[in-house]
């Protein structure tokens, strides 16, 4: 039998583990919300760890915590902030819409490891204790908030950002490598005048720039409106004069942003239009690695029946019947990634819409838990796609070439010199017979001012 302890509440009286960090309210989460099995991951969890540092800090400034008391709950987060109690956080994140069981989780790991350093047992709540003292100046309806802020920040600042520069790279180096490769370009998937292959890249490369420069940028912005110091609906209740200014003063300190006190609390409370905000700009993101993967999937199709302009890298084998058949998986995974980062935005927005009713959001778990999903998705398959098919895509000249030379659509370089009746005449009667445009002309009689060979030179036309 495990051994417990008996601790008790305004409820009544339960046992937790004895070797447990956590305390009755944790217990009481743990029994009431099976539902997915997945719990908070560290970096939320330290995230929040370093907010309650922040108020800590600030409580202990505004001389609300006595310094004795204050020492050992810093020196209680910093272990937390090291991963030593990452287990202690075992609450399902379906849970109440405001995180209250998280917070209370943070709140007792705290208090348990502070009083053991003060030389107290676990489970007796003094003399540090979770509410009075680690809570203090704080309501897990402004608290939650804050850290889904700082762990959005934080995973975007050390996975994504790095990910979408090495993808900015990578596109700037296949431009060049493309520069003078002129292709058969295609709208409504039908063949129309050619195009440099570099271009259709640097359309890629153009919309990763834009999510970084303008979304995700503008994201992040709104990230930094915190609403510290708000308390339960955002009036500041129970905080010390300075209280917001300072805890946030202090995060910024911890974390590296630049973090201001939002200048109306309740609205970030109430409402999380910037993780909304964040979400959409994660799904435009999304967006253009589902056409970029698209895009490359479609090129490298084949390798004879299909467009077969690019070769793309042979990782594994592709059937399990068919031998000597490779697929284009990266393409397969990015794309996967992206439905499932769509997703999450949907649910998010519905967060969003259903969960802010009145002065609270509650839906917070939620919507926090698919944002930080979308962020180290993206990351990850945008890493997996650079390393494994745009670091090793190859042109398949030779296909290329064949095709721009079968092409109907330089017939397009004619309309001005003959007309677009005439020149549609001779495009339908190329593709009636099979023949090349030139052939066709050629075999018409038609009198072409100018050289015919250079007038339908698909180099003269990008």
């Amino acid at each position: 039998m495990e051994k417990t302890r008996r601790e008790k509440d305004s409820i009544g009286e339960l046992d937790v583990p004895a070797d447990a960090y956590w305390g009755i309210n944790t217990q009481r989460a743990v029994m009431n919300f099976k539902i997915s099995g997945r719990s908070f991951s560290p970096e939320f969890i330290h995230s929040l760890a370093q907010v309650k540092k922040a108020c800590l800090i600030a409580n202990n400034a505004a001389k609300q915590i006595p310094d004795e008391l204050a020492s050992a709950v810093e020196s209680a987060i910093d272990e937390v902030l090291q991963g030593k109690f990452d287990d202690q956080f075992p609450i399902d994140i379906f849970q109440t819409g405001s995180g209250t069981q998280t917070n209370m989780n943070m709140n007792e790991v705290l208090s348990n490891r502070a009083n053991e350093i003060l030389g107290h047992a676990k489970g007796t709540n003094s003399p540090v204790h979770p509410n009075n003292i680690v809570n203090m100046s704080q309501s897990s309806n402004d608290i939650i908030p804050v850290a889904m802020h700082v762990s959005a920040l934080k995973a975007m600042g050390a996975f994504l950002l790095p990910a979408l520069d090495r993808l900015r790279a990578t596109l700037g180096k296949r431009i060049e490598q493309f520069e003078k490769v002129v292709k058969v370009g295609r709208t409504h998937l039908q063949d129309a005048v050619p195009i440099p292959l570099s271009m259709e890249f640097q359309v890629y490369r153009e919309q990763v720039e834009s999510s970084i420069t303008r979304d995700l940028s503008s994201a992040a912005e709104s990230l930094l409106l915190i609403p510290i110091g708000g308390t339960a609906l955002g009036t500041g209740f129970n905080t010390p004069k300075g209280f917001a200014k300072r805890a946030a003063t202090e995060l910024s300190n911890m974390t590296g942003f630049k973090f201001q006190v939002n200048p109306v609390q309740a609205e970030g409370i109430s409402s999380h239009n910037a993780i909304v905000r964040t979400s959409a700009a994660l799904r435009s993101l999304a967006l253009t690695c589902m056409k970029m993967a698209s895009d490359i999937r479609l090129m490298g199709s084949g390798p004879r029946a299909g467009l077969g302009e690019l070769i793309l890298p042979q990782n594994e084998p592709g059937s399990s019947i068919m031998p000597g058949k490779v697929n284009p998986t990266q393409s397969e995974a990015l794309i996967q990634v992206a439905i499932q980062v769509i997703g999450n935005d949907a649910a998010i927005a519905a967060a969003e819409g259903f969960g802010s009713i009145l002065d609270l959001n509650v839906t917070k778990p939620l919507m926090i838990v698919n944002l930080l999903d979308s962020i180290h998705l993206l990351a990850g398959g945008i890493d997996s796609f650079i390393e494994n098919c745009l670091e090793g895509l190859e042109v398949n000249r030779s296909r290329i070439d064949q095709q721009l030379a079968e092409s109907l659509m330089i017939v397009t370089r004619l309309a001005p010199v003959i007309g677009y009746d005439k020149a549609a005449e001779i495009a339908k009667t190329a593709h009636s017979s099979g023949k090349t445009i030139r052939e066709v002309v050629i075999e018409s009689g038609v009198e072409i001012d100018g050289d015919l060979d250079e007038i339908l030179d698909p180099t003269k036309m990008v």
